[in-house]
Protein backbone atom coordinates (compact mmCIF):
# COMPACT_ATOMS: atom_id res chain seq x y z
CA UNK A 1 0.00 0.00 0.00
CA UNK A 2 1.48 3.09 -0.95
CA UNK A 3 2.31 5.81 2.05
CA UNK A 4 2.81 9.48 1.12
CA UNK A 5 4.30 11.96 3.85
CA UNK A 6 3.95 15.84 2.88
CA UNK A 7 6.04 18.12 4.81
CA UNK A 8 7.67 21.74 4.74
CA UNK A 9 4.56 24.12 5.10
CA UNK A 10 4.51 26.81 7.71
CA UNK A 11 3.22 30.38 7.52
CA UNK A 12 5.29 32.96 5.19
CA UNK A 13 4.63 36.46 4.39
CA UNK A 14 3.68 37.89 1.24
CA UNK A 15 7.01 37.09 -1.54
CA UNK A 16 8.18 34.48 0.73
CA UNK A 17 9.86 31.23 -0.40
CA UNK A 18 9.23 27.43 0.94
CA UNK A 19 10.42 24.14 0.11
CA UNK A 20 7.49 21.33 0.53
CA UNK A 21 8.84 17.88 0.43
CA UNK A 22 7.01 14.56 -0.05
CA UNK A 23 8.26 10.79 1.09
CA UNK A 24 6.73 7.61 -0.91
CA UNK A 25 6.75 4.63 -0.16
CA UNK A 26 5.34 3.13 -3.09
CA UNK A 27 7.54 0.39 -6.00
CA UNK A 28 8.27 1.56 -8.86
CA UNK A 29 8.90 5.13 -7.66
CA UNK A 30 11.46 5.91 -10.37
CA UNK A 31 9.35 5.15 -13.27
CA UNK A 32 5.99 6.77 -12.26
CA UNK A 33 5.04 10.41 -12.79
CA UNK A 34 4.79 12.20 -9.61
CA UNK A 35 2.83 15.46 -8.52
CA UNK A 36 1.78 18.22 -6.50
CA UNK A 37 -1.77 19.09 -5.90
CA UNK A 38 -3.06 21.52 -3.35
CA UNK A 39 -6.51 22.58 -2.17
CA UNK A 40 -7.79 26.00 -0.93
CA UNK A 41 -10.61 26.18 1.94
CA UNK A 42 -14.14 25.61 0.07
CA UNK A 43 -12.10 24.79 -3.72
CA UNK A 44 -11.61 21.43 -5.50
CA UNK A 45 -8.06 19.69 -5.15
CA UNK A 46 -6.34 21.21 -8.19
CA UNK A 47 -2.83 20.04 -10.41
CA UNK A 48 0.12 22.48 -9.68
CA UNK A 49 3.04 20.47 -10.47
CA UNK A 50 3.93 17.30 -12.22
CA UNK A 51 7.50 15.42 -12.74
CA UNK A 52 8.15 12.83 -15.17
CA UNK A 53 10.28 9.57 -14.80
CA UNK A 54 12.77 11.24 -16.90
CA UNK A 55 12.51 14.78 -15.36
CA UNK A 56 10.12 17.01 -17.20
CA UNK A 57 7.90 18.94 -15.88
CA UNK A 58 5.03 21.02 -16.09
CA UNK A 59 2.89 23.43 -13.90
CA UNK A 60 0.01 25.27 -13.54
CA UNK A 61 -0.23 28.36 -14.73
CA UNK A 62 -1.04 30.14 -11.62
CA UNK A 63 2.22 28.91 -10.50
CA UNK A 64 4.51 28.85 -13.71
CA UNK A 65 7.80 30.55 -13.24
CA UNK A 66 7.71 31.06 -9.27
CA UNK A 67 7.46 27.25 -8.49
CA UNK A 68 10.30 24.13 -8.97
CA UNK A 69 9.23 20.79 -8.60
CA UNK A 70 11.83 18.11 -8.61
CA UNK A 71 12.26 14.19 -7.73
CA UNK A 72 15.41 12.09 -5.72
CA UNK A 73 14.77 8.61 -7.58
CA UNK A 74 17.19 7.27 -4.82
CA UNK A 75 15.44 8.33 -1.71
CA UNK A 76 11.88 8.15 -2.97
CA UNK A 77 11.34 12.23 -2.53
CA UNK A 78 9.46 14.56 -4.29
CA UNK A 79 10.16 18.45 -3.77
CA UNK A 80 8.40 21.85 -4.41
CA UNK A 81 10.37 24.66 -4.26
CA UNK A 82 8.01 28.01 -4.03
CA UNK A 83 9.43 31.62 -4.15
CA UNK A 84 7.42 34.72 -4.69
CA UNK A 85 4.35 33.72 -2.83
CA UNK A 86 0.87 34.78 -2.94
CA UNK A 87 -2.11 34.60 -0.51
CA UNK A 88 -3.87 32.50 -3.06
CA UNK A 89 -1.41 29.74 -2.73
CA UNK A 90 -3.23 29.14 0.62
CA UNK A 91 -3.99 25.92 0.46
CA UNK A 92 -3.16 22.43 1.44
CA UNK A 93 -0.41 20.52 -0.69
CA UNK A 94 -0.38 17.13 -1.67
CA UNK A 95 2.07 14.85 -3.37
CA UNK A 96 0.45 11.72 -5.34
CA UNK A 97 0.83 10.26 -8.61
CA UNK A 98 0.68 12.33 -12.13
CA UNK A 99 -1.81 11.44 -14.12
CA UNK A 100 -4.57 9.34 -12.37
CA UNK A 101 -3.70 9.49 -8.17
CA UNK A 102 -2.83 7.06 -6.13
CA UNK A 103 -6.47 6.36 -4.19
CA UNK A 104 -4.69 7.24 -1.06
CA UNK A 105 -3.62 10.59 -0.14
CA UNK A 106 -1.28 11.57 2.21
CA UNK A 107 -2.24 14.18 5.24
CA UNK A 108 -1.05 17.26 3.19
CA UNK A 109 0.82 19.83 4.77
CA UNK A 110 -0.55 23.34 5.29
CA UNK A 111 0.93 26.67 3.64
CA UNK A 112 -0.81 30.30 4.67
CA UNK A 113 0.51 33.37 2.78
CA UNK A 114 0.21 36.30 5.10
CA UNK A 115 -0.05 39.35 3.27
Amino acid sequence: QVQLVESGGGLVQLGGSLRLSCAASTSAFSIRAMAWYRQAPGKQRELVATITSGGGTNYADSVKGRFTISRDNYKKMVYLQMSSLKPEDTAVYYCNKGGIPFDSWGQGTQVTVSS
